[in-house]
């Protein structure tokens, strides 16, 4: 359940930021809400690293006592966060890579979780 949660916000969060920058010509008043402030961006983030360290932490406890989904989402976490130190060119790849690694790491452990013996 958890996992589906962050792979769904983790998805969200990364729409957001890829699309934010094609609506914004389209739709200016856009620009003006709360929906482009950074302080949002960041809390979608937030959000999901709490709830994916929270569904990998259950399938590692419960299940399939395997840690490198975390690897995983904090290297995406890591990632994503520090976007902009890589400058504004390469911010929407950043974005993707970091996405792609929290994604991943919900997926894997949702795997692991099926595939488990103990269960």
């Amino acid at each position: 359940m958890l996992d589906k949660l962050g792979v769904w916000i983790s998805a969200t969060c990364a729409l957001h930021c890829m699309l934010l920058p094609l609506l914004l010509p389209v739709l200016p008043l856009l620009a003006s809400t709360f929906v482009a402030q950074e302080w949002f961006e960041l809390g979608i983030l937030t959000i999901s690293i709490v709830i994916g360290f929270a569904a990998l932490f259950i399938g590692f406890k419960q299940y399939h006592r395997q840690i490198y989904p975390m690897y995983s989402l904090a290297l995406g976490g890591l990632i994503y966060w520090n976007k902009h130190m890589f400058g504004e060119e390469f911010e929407p790849l950043t974005i993707a890579v970091g996405a792609a690694f929290i994604i991943a790491a919900h997926l894997i452990n949702l795997r692991l979780c099926r595939k488990c013996k103990d269960c």
